[in-house]
């Protein structure tokens, strides 16, 4: 049997707190992953439970049906494994209410955006789905050509302004340095190639805030669901897996109605970038770190890597030596006990974080995770042991067997195969942006 709305729930499964069927769909979700399910979907579930109304999220996939399959069969609920060596806390999400597939109706993504009661727009499409070049600029050429955010976007804001609605929040909630700016300099760039009627309303009535978001969430196994399925008594499809951790810090700038998010546990802030920054390179820059040092040790899951003897002391050198001192924290923002956290999650043993999950789009992530932290040491004539090791790592990565998942995969591994190998990646011309440069 197929999870639905007329599952009967155990009771040791936490329902969703309100009526779905009274909810309208508040935001549209571009690159409803299992990230956006275990993240912000349930911090907006818990917004609705808490009394906020009309929330309702519909989800998009660019390409993929997948999520569609996992989702609209269920009436769009799915449940959210919490995973920790103590045991396992099941609960079921409400927020979404379908997903929509823009490579099979285009149309219906852009009524979804134009419609009265959409309010926000939020992200999830990893690095590579923001089409940039690498000097940082649109590749103008992909996002014409392709099923991108910015075309439907486009669309949906001409919808709104010929219809006298409002503009929307527009919410990347991706991996990226500045990612509310680099989201409003992109879509400037599209409007003012593909729209320029639209430029200067785009810039009055909508807005971009920064966020900074973090939770570990692994992909998901048929042992997981398998597992679901025995407490549920119904099979869950979308099921997500994820670790108690949750974090969301939030630029306080928004076009119009928004959830009450910081009511259910969500950071509304002036400033996202010392949150953000301390994320990209302590946490993510250590665990691209575990990924590639990882694999090439012959680990699997995270939580064995950070077992290690020999790679524990590089990541924690990393962390604290490295990548804390170039971040200028924010009051009460503690680093020094944000590392020590980091590695209690990273040896969680009930996740099961493959590194090869991790290890995918190494050349979108490397720039803002590792080299800008390598950049400021070397300005300051000082050099970075565990980064240069994580550098090494990922070039025997490039090198080995491992299936490489990156938009770039065939150039890597050509400019990865010599002896000029961090020339060919990192040097003036090579196919890595950066300031840092090898010695």
């Amino acid at each position: 049997m197929r999870l639905s709305a007329q599952t009967p729930l155990p009771a040791s499964v936490r329902a969703p707190g309100y009526d779905r069927a009274a909810q309208a769909a508040g935001i549209v979700h571009i690159g409803i992953g299992a990230f956006h399910r275990a993240h912000q979907a349930v911090y907006t579930d818990d917004a609705m439970t808490a009394g906020d109304r009309d929330w309702g999220i519909i989800g998009v996939s660019l390409r993929s049906g997948d999520v569609a399959a996992q989702l609209n069969p269920q009436d769009g609920l799915y449940t959210v494994s919490t995973r920790s060596a103590v045991g396992t806390r099941l609960r079921l999400i409400g927020a979404v209410q379908k997903v929509l597939v823009a490579a099979d109706d285009n149309q219906a993504v852009i009524d979804a955006i134009a419609a009265p009661t959409t309010h926000i727009v939020s992200f999830t499409v990893t690095e590579k789905g923001y089409l940039r070049r690498p000097d940082g600029s649109l590749d103008l050429a992909a996002a014409v050509g392709n099923p991108s955010l910015y075309r439907f976007l486009a669309a949906g804001l001409a919808a709104r302004k010929a219809a006298g609605l409002g503009g929307l929040t527009l919410l990347s909630c991706d991996n990226l340095a500045g990612n509310g700016a680099v989201l409003r300099r992109l879509m400037r760039e599209y409007l003012a190639a593909c729209h320029p009627d639209l430029s200067a309303w785009f810039d009055r009535a909508c807005t971009c805030p920064a966020t900074m978001i973090d939770r570990i969430v692994p992909a998901t196994t048929d042992a997981h669901r398998a597992e679901v399925e025995a407490t549920l008594g119904a099979r869950d499809e979308g099921a997500v897996v994820t670790e108690g951790f949750s974090q969301w810090v939030i630029e306080d700038d928004f076009a119009g109605p928004r959830p009450r998010w910081e009511k259910v546990g969500a950071e509304l802030v002036a400033d996202v970038a010392p949150y953000e920054t301390a994320k990209l390179r302590m946490l993510n820059g250590a665990h691209s770190a575990l990924a590639y040092i990882g694999l090439g040790k012959g680990h699997e899951y995270v939580h064995q890597t950070i077992a290690d003897p020999q790679i524990r002391p590089v990541i924690e050198r990393l962390m604290v030596g490295e990548a804390a001192p170039t971040i200028d924290a924010a009051p009460g923002q503690n680093l020094a006990a944000y590392a020590d956290a980091l590695l209690g999650r990273f040896a969680n043993p009930a996740l099961d974080h493959r590194l090869i999950q991790i290890a995918m789009d190494g050349s979108q992530k490397i720039p803002q995770r590792w080299l800008e932290t390598l950049a400021w040491h070397q300005a300051r004539g000082a050099r970075c042991p565990s980064l240069e090791a994580a550098i090494a790592a990922w070039i025997a990565f490039l090198r080995s067997d491992h299936p490489v998942d990156d938009p770039l995969a065939g150039k890597l591994r050509e400019a990865a195969a010599g002896p000029d190998a961090m020339a060919r990646l990192f040097g003036k011309s090579g196919l890595i942006a950066s300031d840092w440069r090898p010695a």
